[in-house]
């Protein structure tokens, strides 16, 4: 699937984000914080890392409209976008 270079680098800047997201949750929980506050700090992270998968996904369904041949052509047929979606629901 043909991701344009401007979503790549904007799914590579989210999940960084959300891998100093996750650091700090190890920090919380070995400094014995609140469990309410490292709960929220998990749901936010977990949130964030949705977004990353349905981005991607929108772009993957963005190129099989396009283009469905070249999509089909390269195992991205729409019905395989949408099982992809999904799993992400």
């Amino acid at each position: 699937m043909q991701i344009p270079e401007e979503t790549t680098a904007d799914l590579i800047k989210r999940l960084r984000r959300i891998e100093g997201q996750v650091r700090g949750i190890q920090a919380m929980l070995t400094e014995q914080r609140d469990c309410a506050d490292v709960v929220t700090q998990v749901a936010a992270a977990n949130k964030a890392l949705e977004q990353v998968g349905f981005k991607l996904v929108a772009s993957g369904l963005t190129y099989c409209i396009s283009d469905p041949a070249a999509a089909a052509a390269n195992g991205y047929d729409v019905a395989r976008v949408e099982k992809m979606f999904t799993k992400l629901s």
